[in-house]
C-alpha cells in the first residue's frame, strides 16, 4: 500500500517573461526608449515653442488676409472711365515727378484718337506682340504667366513678363512702375475690375492712347507725330513695327534709331505678323531688310 505524502507548495513569485534575444543582446533593452514601452516625459519646451510657431503662422495668414482686403477696399472707381477719358494718369505724373526732382522738365505729349481711326495693323501689332491672347482672357492670362514664371525660374532672374494688356493700363492709369508686392496685388484686381466694367474694345482704346513711347511721349497719335511727322492713320507698316517694337522700353529705345536690340524686336513683330496672316510675304520681304 503506498502512502501519499503531503507536499505543502511554497508561494510563488510572478515570473518575468522572458526577453526577446534581440534584447537580450543589445543588453539592458530598458535603456533603449525606443525599445521600451514606458511613455517618454512631454518636453514643456518643445510644447511651448510649438505654440509659439502656431500663433506665428495664424497671426501672418490673418495679416495677409487683412492685406488683400484692405488693397481690394482701396480700390479706384473705374466705371468712369465707359465715357470719359482721363485727363492725366499715374504715370504721366511720376514722370513729371521724377523729371521735377531731376531739375528737368518735360513737356508732355499726348492726344487722344479714336478707336476706329488707329489702323487695324497697327492694333493688331500691338496685340500680337504685347498680348496675343487679349479678347479670350479675363485680364489675367494665367497660362503666360505660368510660363513666365518657369522661364524666370529657369535662368534664375526676371526674363519675362506676363503683363496683359489690361494690366498694363491698371498700372499706367492707377499705378506706377514700382515692382513691390502691393503694386503687383492691386494691378491684379484693378485689372479684373476693368475688364468687368469695360468692354475689351475700351480697354485697347484706352491702352493705345496712355502708353509710354518715350520721353513725355503718350499714346499712338502723340508717338506719330513725334517720330514721324504725321497722324497714326497715316503710318506705313515699318512705321507700325517700329513704334510697336519699342513698348517694353519706352525709355532706352527710338524708333528712329537702329539698335541692335530694336532691329532683333521689328524683326520679331513682322515674323508674328506674318505668321498669324496680318501681313502677306511679299510685305514682310519688302520691309524686313530695313530691321539688318
Amino acid at each position: 500500500m503506498k502512502i501519499f505524502k503531503s507536499v505543502t507548495l511554497k508561494p510563488q513569485r510572478w515570473l518575468t517573461p522572458a526577453r526577446p534575444l534581440f534584447m537580450v543582446a543589445l543588453g539592458d533593452w530598458q535603456r533603449y526608449p525606443c525599445l521600451s514601452h514606458r511613455r517618454q516625459p512631454i518636453n514643456p519646451g518643445a510644447e511651448s515653442l510649438k505654440k509659439i510657431i502656431l500663433f506665428i503662422i495664424l497671426g501672418g495668414i490673418c495679416a495677409l488676409a487683412g492685406g488683400v482686403l484692405w488693397v481690394y477696399l482701396s480700390l479706384p472707381n473705374v466705371a468712369y472711365l465707359k465715357s470719359h477719358n482721363p485727363k492725366t494718369t499715374a504715370l504721366i505724373d511720376q514722370r513729371l515727378r521724377e523729371s521735377r526732382s531731376s531739375g528737368k522738365e518735360l513737356k508732355v505729349r499726348q492726344a487722344w484718337v479714336g478707336f476706329d481711326s488707329i489702323p487695324t495693323i497697327l492694333k493688331e501689332a500691338v496685340r500680337v506682340a504685347e498680348d496675343a491672347s487679349f479678347y479670350e482672357h479675363e485680364g489675367i492670362d494665367y497660362d503666360e504667366l505660368r510660363d513666365a514664371i518657369q522661364k524666370n525660374l529657369e535662368q534664375g532672374k526676371f526674363a519675362r513678363g506676363a503683363s496683359t494688356i489690361t494690366q498694363q493700363l491698371a498700372k499706367n492709369l492707377f499705378l506706377s512702375t514700382d515692382k513691390s508686392l502691393r503694386r503687383k496685388l492691386e494691378e491684379y484686381f484693378i485689372a479684373r475690375r476693368l475688364e468687368a466694367e469695360l468692354s475689351k474694345n475700351r480697354i485697347f482704346h484706352l491702352y493705345l492712347n496712355v502708353i509710354e513711347f518715350g520721353p513725355g511721349v503718350f499714346g499712338v497719335e502723340a508717338a506719330a507725330r513725334h517720330y514721324f511727322g504725321k497722324s497714326v492713320g497715316q503710318l506705313s507698316l515699318e512705321e507700325v513695327v517700329r513704334l510697336t517694337a519699342v513698348i517694353p522700353k519706352p525709355l532706352t529705345e527710338s524708333p528712329t534709331r537702329n539698335s541692335r536690340w530694336l532691329n532683333w524686336r521689328a524683326g520679331w513683330v513682322l515674323s508674328t505678323l506674318r505668321k498669324t496672316g496680318h501681313i502677306s510675304a511679299a510685305q514682310y520681304n519688302e520691309v524686313i531688310g530695313r530691321f539688318k
